[in-house]
């Protein structure tokens, strides 16, 4: 029996992409692999992925991001598009299927169509295929901005009551000051607690691709830790640091890899809660 059945993971655009902005299949493959091995060992995935904004300005040829909104919509739909299509191509070389899932954050708070989503999800999961989620930019305006999907992982896991929940990142984890600065910066291994101190670590700092930072990837560790899911910040360009990561907390000898987040109490059965 595995501990960790039910997984989270979020990666974001900066990891997906080049520094150009076009998709880093190598690294994509890679990803997807790693989560169609978990999903062979009897384990659910569901993915939530960023970078559909900037995909689609390389598909588009534009350089720098627009200020508009619909114009940042409109690109996301075109590279949404292209997005999905990468991803099922390498999963169904593999023996998997992913499928789309568009979120907003009024889908997560009214609860008719949060428990649509849920229903959607589970069924998906029961059926063997991986749940591909993103915001749904192209009719939302607060989602484009809502810190790179960071938060909506962590909603997303507590919706489908996860067991874990992993965000990859262009850094090792957590640290007590920003390593980027401060070569000599000590990266926080385990988190207890989410304390003010813990947040003050995290700082502020957004990538040149994406739009989420350490503080982000902390704010939904914290929602993940209030409803009993345990996170891990990690590095993303570590490879097979996914596999890594299950392995690291099944085993519970050290918590080496990127900064893990204890969760608190396991919160009630999710049917027991729809059931309400």
């Amino acid at each position: 029996m595995v501990r960790y059945k039910r997984i989270v993971i979020k990666i974001g655009s900066s990891s997906l992409t080049h520094n150009g902005g076009r998709l880093n299949l190598n690294r994509i493959d890679h990803f997807l692999r790693q989560m169609v091995d978990l999903q062979n060992e009897g384990r659910e995935i569901l993915f939530v992925t960023s970078g559909s904004i900037i995909t689609g300005m390389a598909e588009m040829d534009i350089a720098e991001r627009p200020q508009q909104i619909p114009e940042q919509q409109a690109l996301a739909a075109v590279g949404q598009a292209q997005l999905m299509a990468v991803y099922n191509r390498f999963l169904r070389e593999y023996g998997a299927i992913g499928a789309q899932i568009l979120l907003t954050a009024y889908d997560l708070e009214d609860p008719q169509h949060n428990l649509n989503a849920y229903n959607t999800m589970i069924n998906l999961l029961k059926w063997g295929v991986i749940p591909i989620i993103n915001e749904n930019d192209t009719v939302a305006t607060q989602e484009i901005k809502f810190g790179d999907n960071d938060t909506l992982s962590a909603l997303v896991a507590r919706l489908v009551d996860a067991d874990l929940l992993i965000i990859l990142s262009d850094v090792e984890g957590l640290y007590r000051g920003d390593p980027h600065l401060d070569s000599g910066s000590v990266k926080i291994d385990k988190v207890e607690e989410i304390t003010s101190e813990i947040e003050a670590y995290a700082g502020g700092n957004i990538t040149n691709v994406g739009t989420g930072g350490m503080k982000t990837k902390v704010a939904a560790a914290k929602i993940a830790a209030s409803s009993g899911i345990t996170t891990v910040v990690g590095p993303a360009y570590r490879n097979y640091v996914i596999l890594e990561i299950v392995e690291m907390l099944e085993q519970g000898v050290n918590y080496a890899i990127g900064t893990t987040f204890v969760a608190k109490a396991k919160r009630e059965n999710i049917d027991q809660h729809w059931a309400q």
